[in-house]
C-alpha cells in the first residue's frame, strides 16, 4: 500500500523512504523488501537509531520532511491504507497464543484514511498545508527526551550490538532495562520478545509478552491517537 502511495504522489515531488527497525542485522528484513520490490529507499536499522533520533515508540510510525530538511510533523501512526485489522480472516493452523493474539489484535484501531488525505494535502500545498506545522508547534509536541529515555536508547542499543554479535545471553538484560526504563516503547519491547520467540509470546526472559501487554493497555489504545 504504502508504495501505491508513493507511485500517486511521486510526480508531485514526494518521496518515501521507508525503515525497517531490524536487531538481526537485517535477515529478518531483507526478505520481505526483496519480495516487495520496492522502487524507493529501503532501509534497514539494526540499531533502532530513528527511535533515538525521532521519538518512535511503535510501528509503523511516519514523520514528514520538507525539501529543506526540516521535519514539518513529528513521528505518529501511519498507516498508508485501510486498517485491516478487524477485516483479515484468521489464518490456519494458529497455536493457541496465536490465535488469542489474532483474536484480541482486531481490536487494534488507526486512522489510515485520516493520515493518507493529510498528506496528500501536504503534497499538493507545501508550508501553506494546515497539516505542516510550525517549529513552535514541532517543539511543543515533542517534549524533549528524558534521561530515562536516553538510558533505554543506550541500553537498547548495546543490547542490539551484543545480540548481533552472538552474544544472545548477554543482551537479554540490556533489553530489559530499556523494557523498564521507557514501558511505552513498544518497538524496544516486539524486538526482543521477538528474538526471544518469533511470536512475541511468553519466554522466562522477559516479565511480558505481546498479547499480555496489549491486553493491559486496551487494544483500542495500542496506538496513539493521531492528532490531525
Amino acid at each position: 500500500m504504502w508504495q501505491e502511495l508513493r507511485e500517486e504522489l511521486h510526480p508531485s515531488g514526494f518521496e518515501l523512504v521507508t525503515v525497517s527497525l531490524d536487531s538481526t542485522d537485517g535477515r529478518w528484513s531483507k526478505r520481505w523488501i526483496e519480495a516487495a520490490g520496492p522502487r524507493h529507499p529501503s532501509l534497514i536499522d539494526s540499531t533502532h537509531s530513528v527511535d533515538r533520533l525521532f521519538g518512535i515508540v511503535n510501528v509503523p510510525s511516519g514523520l514528514w520532511i520538507d525539501e529543506a530538511g526540516s521535519m514539518v510533523r513529528p513521528a505518529e501512526t501511519a498507516h498508508p491504507g485501510v486498517a485491516v485489522f478487524s477485516q483479515l480472516a484468521r489464518p490456519e493452523g494458529l497455536t493457541d497464543y496465536q490465535a488469542e493474539t489474532f483474536e484480541v489484535s482486531r481490536g487494534i484501531r488507526a486512522h489510515p484514511r485520516r493520515y493518507v488525505a493529510a498528506l496528500r494535502d501536504w503534497v499538493a500545498n507545501g508550508d501553506a498545508s494546515r497539516f505542516a506545522l510550525k517549529p513552535d508547534e514541532l517543539r511543543a509536541r515533542g517534549g524533549g527526551r528524558s534521561r530515562e529515555e536516553a538510558e533505554a536508547a543506550a541500553h537498547f542499543e548495546l543490547g542490539s550490538h551484543l545480540f548481533g554479535s552472538g552474544r544472545a545471553m548477554a543482551a537479554i538484560p540490556h533489553f530489559r532495562s530499556a523494557h523498564r526504563l521507557q514501558p511505552d516503547n513498544w518497538t524496544y519491547k516486539r524486538q526482543a520478545w521477538s528474538l526471544a520467540r518469533t511470536d512475541q509470546g511468553p519466554t522466562d526472559v522477559y516479565d511480558s509478552d505481546f498479547l499480555s501487554e496489549v491486553r493491559k493497555v486496551g487494544a483500542e489504545n495500542f496506538y496513539r491517537q493521531l492528532d490531525m
